[in-house]
């Protein structure tokens, strides 16, 4: 997850740790609040999550849908 600390981060890494319970799937989930280090991923909008690499979502929290959709 990739977020300065904000409400909408806080909200996002809520929402996917809730989803992933739900689901019965173990995650692990990391933050990264360096800007510099959020940057390399091209990200412009936060929160944003990468999956595998690859960023999945930018910009205000994902719905439960596409949170499931990663899992």
């Amino acid at each position: 997850m990739l977020g300065t600390g904000c409400a909408n981060c806080r909200a996002t890494l809520q929402s996917i740790e809730a989803v992933a319970a739900e689901k019965r799937v173990a995650i692990t989930l990391a933050k990264v609040e360096d800007l510099p280090e959020i940057m390399k991923y091209g990200v412009l909008a936060t929160p944003a999550v990468v999956v595998d690499g690859q960023v999945g979502h930018a910009g205000g929290i994902p719905d439960r849908d596409k949170i499931a959709s990663w899992l």
